[in-house]
């Protein structure tokens, strides 16, 4: 809290500061509350403040974007989304501290866009803006014609934010036999030996924009190695299971992919992929290695995007494949997954309507976001809208389904 307090002093003190050289400062303010529909109970009640301060010069510019989540009575939480600086040269730009990578074609999957991990507390519900975490690292664009050489180095690695036991989004694992958690291996120190290197060549042209990358880096997501620990069964002496002990661990991943985007006849096609290599699988078989098995494994979409009048569509199809696939692994050898947007601006662009869903074709089941936003002037907005999870309890969304909620945002901007 004092921490919280002493930043806040400091950037108000910038801000009155007449010193501050003309820098841009803007943000917003916003109340974001959300009700259950089968209960009546909040499912969040949050003020965020956000503030950025940047400028742009000829050789240096710099930004920093703290963020002030507010939540319920007493609950404050402090983010440092950006705090970087640029160097600009002749065909090459340098940008060291903490930055938001955001690579890749998809809309709402992340497939090559995975330097800044994700903050999934709240699942996908945030803004996609907010839900990328930021990360220290050196960023060095380097620019031939219209095509740009993109090479990322990043010394301390950061996981995904996962949500925390009491949380709405928290699903309680279950376990066969009394379990304990050794979190000894989840820690990554910072060092050049375990830091994150990632690259992208972006080529553009007048028919197609496309991007290769690849990047030798850590799962965002630790691996749960379980350990089986046996006792004799008092009835016959035989061995039994008689407790599990979790080892959460992150790997190391080699990945490599790319994507694309034309236009024919006002018609928009998009493409995107890649390759893992390292990725690891729980397995029900008795002979894998702490429950699990290393496989290689695909993510990759093809999309779409038209406009018929004046409504904004655009659907994806999105599939998740594990190769050399064995049946004791518990996920799906595919996973297909489709989303779909409409959107509509009225002429006066004050009314914006908006349809968007993840549609589990696998599980069945899905995800559907319908808002209304209404600009009531260029700084104030209000946003309706509703989070609906339809679906078996096993699917990715369905899990979910006592979650679908009402919700309202008000908006000040400045």
């Amino acid at each position: 809290m004092k921490k919280i307090t002493i930043l806040l002093l400091i950037f108000s003190t910038f801000i009155l500061n007449g010193k501050a050289q003309n820098a841009d400062f803007t943000g917003y303010m916003r109340n974001y509350t959300g009700v259950l529909y089968n209960t009546g109970d909040l499912s969040i009640l949050q003020n965020t403040f956000n503030f950025d301060i940047s400028k742009t010069g000829d050789k240096v510019g710099f930004k920093v974007n703290p963020m002030l989540y507010h939540y319920w009575a007493d609950s404050l939480n402090f983010r440092l989304r950006e705090a970087y600086l640029d160097l600009y040269f002749n065909n090459f730009d340098i940008r060291v501290g903490k930055q938001q990578v955001v690579w890749g074609k998809a809309d709402g999957v992340f497939i090559t866009d995975v330097v800044s991990p994700l903050n999934l507390e709240e699942f996908l519900l945030p803004d996609f803006d907010e839900i990328r975490t930021g990360v220290n690292a050196v960023k060095i664009n380097y620019y031939t014609g219209n095509n740009t050489l993109e090479a990322i180095w990043i010394p301390q690695f950061t996981p995904a934010g996962l949500p925390q036991a009491g949380s709405i989004w928290y699903i309680q694992p279950e376990f066969p036999a009394p379990t304990t958690f050794d979190w000894s291996k989840s820690e990554i120190t910072p060092s050049l030996e375990n830091s994150e290197f990632f690259a992208k060549y972006s080529i553009v042209t007048s028919a197609v924009d496309f991007e290769i990358m690849g990047g030798y880096t850590w799962d965002d997501y630790p691996t749960m190695h379980v350990q089986k620990q046996f006792a004799p069964n008092p009835a016959t002496g035989m061995p039994m299971l008689s407790g599990l002990n979790i080892i959460p661990e992150h790997h190391r991943l080699y990945l490599a992919g790319g994507s694309f985007s034309t236009e024919i006849k006002g018609i928009i096609l998009r493409g995107e992929g890649a390759y893992y290599n390292g990725k690891y699988f729980q397995s029900e078989d008795p002979a894998a290695v702490d429950g699990l098995l290393e496989k290689d494994y695909l993510h990759y979409l093809a999309g779409v995007d038209f406009n018929v009048g004046n409504v904004k569509l655009s659907t994806q199809f999105i599939q998740e494949y594990i190769l050399d696939y064995e049946e004791s692994i518990t996920n799906n050898e595919f996973q297909n997954t489709m989303t779909f947007l409409a959107r509509y601006d009225t002429p006066n662009d004050l009314l914006h309507l908006e349809l968007f869903s993840y549609i589990g074709l696998t599980d069945g089941d899905a995800l559907i976001r319908p808002k209304v936003t209404y600009d009531f002037d260029d700084s104030f907005s209000i946003l309706l809208g509703s989070n609906i999870f339809v679906g078996d309890r096993d699917g990715r969304f369905g899990q979910y389904q006592d979650n679908s909620m009402l919700y309202l945002k008000l908006k000040y901007s400045f």
